[in-house]
C-alpha cells in the first residue's frame, strides 16, 4: 500500500458502478429506477413481465434506458427544469410504483413534471432543447444553457400564466420539427426556422 500525501477531489459518486438502469415514470408523477438485467431475455411467446405497479387510473407514461452518472432533466408545466442524477432516483423492485416526484423534487404550488429527459453530457456542443406549449408557443435553448444544476430549479421558459409547457425535447440544433393537434391538423419545419434563445425568452407563435 502507498499512501499519496495529496490526492484529487474526492466525490461520492466516484463509488458508484456507472450501469445501465431502467428509469421509469407514471402519468400521476411517480419514478424508480432499477437494474437492466432485473428484466429477463423472453423468447417468443414469452407473457411479459410486470413492469411497475400502478394506480387503476395511472399509467407508465415514460421509460427509458440511462445511465448511474447520466443526468436526468425533469421540465414542469408551469417552465421550470430540475437535475437529478440516475443514481440519485429512488431504486424499487420491479412490480413497486416508485416515489412521488414531489418528494424527490423541490417542486411547489401548482407544478407537476411533464416531461423526463435523460442525457449524457449537459455540455455536448449543437445539442438544442426545443419547447412546446398549449398556447402553440415554440422555443429552442442551447442545451448548455441547462448545464449548471441547482436543486431548487431554474427558469426554462418565460410562460403567460394561461399557458404551460406541454413536450420538451433535445434535438441535434439540425432537426425536422413535427407539431400535430387534437383536431388532426399537422405543420413541419426546420428547427432553424426558430432562432436559439436564452432560458428566460418565452419562445415564438
Amino acid at each position: 500500500t502507498k499512501i499519496q500525501r495529496q490526492t484529487r477531489e474526492f466525490r461520492i459518486e466516484d463509488l458508484i458502478a456507472d450501469e445501465p438502469m431502467v428509469v421509469t415514470a407514471s402519468n400521476e408523477g411517480y419514478i424508480k429506477r432499477l437494474p437492466v438485467t432485473t428484466y429477463r431475455k423472453q423468447k417468443r411467446g414469452g407473457r411479459g413481465v410486470s413492469g411497475m405497479e400502478t394506480k387503476e387510473e395511472d399509467f407508465v407514461k415514460d421509460l427509458f434506458i440511462a445511465n448511474t452518472h447520466d443526468y436526468m432533466l425533469f421540465f414542469t408545466n408551469r417552465g421550470k427544469v430540475y437535475w437529478r442524477k440516475v443514481h440519485e432516483l429512488p431504486k424499487a423492485s420491479r412490480t413497486a410504483r416508485g416515489r412521488a416526484m414531489v418528494n424527490v423534487l423541490d417542486i411547489s404550488g401548482d407544478e407537476r413534471v411533464t416531461v423526463c429527459l435523460p442525457v449524457r453530457d449537459l455540455k455536448e456542443p449543437d445539442k438544442q432543447v426545443f419547447f412546446v406549449t398549449s398556447k402553440g408557443i415554440v422555443k429552442r435553448t442551447p442545451l448548455v444553457d441547462f448545464s449548471n444544476p441547482r436543486a431548487t430549479g431554474i427558469r426554462a421558459i418565460n410562460l403567460d400564466n394561461d399557458d404551460f409547457v406541454i413536450d420538451v425535447q433535445v434535438t441535434s440544433g439540425k432537426d425536422n420539427v413535427l407539431l400535430a393537434t387534437y383536431e388532426g391538423q399537422a405543420i413541419r419545419f426546420p428547427e432553424t426556422d426558430v432562432r436559439s434563445m436564452g432560458r428566460t425568452a418565452g419562445g415564438v407563435i
